[in-house]
């Protein structure tokens, strides 16, 4: 009989990784500017890189729906892990939900990045 491998939870790892890419897609028309700034870039032609502003709020749903889906991942959906897999350790899923944690407060500062962004220019 064959044995399963050992399963980790790389759906909330997954999530996460979706999360940071929509929430710097719901932010680009702010930092991207502020980042060209900061390295000494400037010009006329940067007012153009506001185009994104269109398809930020999109973006900011997407964001919200990505780390929503992986809090239920992690809190209220049932552990399919069998006992002796690595995702039953009970330090895997404290590391795994520290990392969720640390990945959304980041995530909703760059989502709020774009209120805050006036106050830097």
């Amino acid at each position: 009989m064959a044995q399963k491998p050992p399963t980790t939870n790389q759906g909330v790892a997954w999530l996460n990784m979706a999360a940071i890419l929509a929430a710097i897609g719901a932010s680009a028309c702010c930092v991207g500017p502020l980042l060209l700034l900061s390295l000494g870039i400037g010009g006329a032609w940067m007012s153009t890189l506001t185009s994104m502003t269109a398809v930020r709020p999109f973006f900011f749903a997407l964001t919200l729906l990505f780390i929503w889906l992986g809090f239920m991942k992690l809190y209220l959906s049932e552990d399919d892990c069998q006992a002796g897999d690595i995702c039953a350790a009970t330090t895997v899923q404290r590391n795994q939900k520290i990392i969720f944690w640390i990945v959304s407060t980041a995530i909703l500062l760059l989502l709020s990045f774009p209120w805050f962004a006036p106050y830097f220019m």
